[in-house]
């Protein structure tokens, strides 16, 4: 009987005449946009301007692109420079590639420099995009899902993904699809980050550590079921130490920072308006105050006045 399995696309890239259309790339543009669609409804609900998300992420975006090709190339540097490769496939982003601990790192690097140039705080930015990110990530891991690659050990699993391609010593068979544990790990994270932010008002940069400690949990388990090559450490890949130290420094940034500064920012963008529920809450209080101005001005409730007067209604 024919196992049931996930098939793998024929070819990752389509032509529009001249034009090549790679799902890989698409994948990456179509979690862009993601990010920063829902980083500025976070970002505006928090008192923030709209449009600041993507003023800065103009910054982010390539910088986070460029720290994560780095990252790969660095830590895979057998595949671009050892004897008979050519060192100018480094540069073809699109045939697959970005480290996510380089893109973060090199990222916030480059948000730092547009919040810096906009007078706004660094950690009140990061929280609100963490979730976006997170739902990045889940679709841009669909790109290895085109590419063929990535994926974890033989398996006759229903949902086992088809491997086709026979090129750079891959075997064609049925594999753990590490890509898709991994979108729908992120797609949790991302609901986590927004459900806690809400229930415990995150400010300071917990909701961002609380993203970066929770895909680090996920990510260890579902390297250390990958079968690529990769660097190791004392029997475990290095992306899994990695993941392993980030975890770590994340959940410490989150006590140290819980401590030393509870609570959430009261502005996040200067000459912003106020957030929504903050709004809400000093529109209350004005009605309240009028009342009040109502009571002051007639000397008396003005209910006592029409019950001695003997009006009926």
């Amino acid at each position: 009987m024919e196992l049931a399995f996930i098939p793998s696309p024929s070819r990752g890239v389509l032509y529009l005449g001249p034009i090549p259309l790679r799902g890989y790339a698409f994948c990456i543009i179509i979690g862009v946009f993601v990010a920063v669609w829902l980083g500025n409804k976070r970002w505006i609900a928090r008192g923030g301007r709209a449009g600041t998300v993507a003023d800065i992420a103009v910054w982010a975006v390539p910088f986070g692109l460029v720290g994560g090709r780095l990252y790969h190339v660095i830590t895979d540097y057998e595949l671009y420079f050892s004897e008979g490769r050519d060192w100018v496939d480094a540069f073809k982003i699109w045939e697959g590639g970005l480290g996510i601990w380089g893109a973060i790192a090199l990222g916030a690097l480059g948000a730092w420099i547009g919040c810096r140039r906009r007078g706004i705080p660094m950690p009140a930015y990061a929280d609100a995009v963490a979730p976006g990110i997170a739902f990045a990530q889940a679709i841009g891991r669909w790109g290895n899902w085109f590419n063929q690659e990535l994926y974890g050990k033989p398996t006759d699993l229903p949902w086992a993904l088809e491997i086709t391609s026979s090129a750079d010593g891959r075997v064609p068979g049925t594999y753990h699809p590490t890509f898709l544990y991994e979108s729908l790990w992120c797609i949790g994270v991302a609901l986590l980050v927004i459900w806690a932010d809400r229930r415990f008002r995150l400010g300071h940069g917990r909701a961002f550590a609380l993203y970066v400690a929770a895909y680090c949990s996920g990510r260890a388990w579902i390297e250390y079921m990958r079968v690529d090559d990769a660097h190791h450490i004392l029997g475990l890949r290095l992306n899994v130490w990695t993941a392993i130290l980030v975890f770590l420094l994340a959940v410490t940034y989150l006590v140290v920072s819980s401590k030393k500064r509870p609570g959430r920012e009261d502005v996040v963008e200067p000459g912003a308006a106020a957030p929504a529920e903050d709004a809400e809450g000093d529109e209350k209080s004005g009605d309240a105050g009028k009342d009040d101005e109502v009571v002051d001005e007639a000397g008396t409730d003005p209910a006592k006045n029409e019950a001695g007067s003997g009006k009926k209604t």
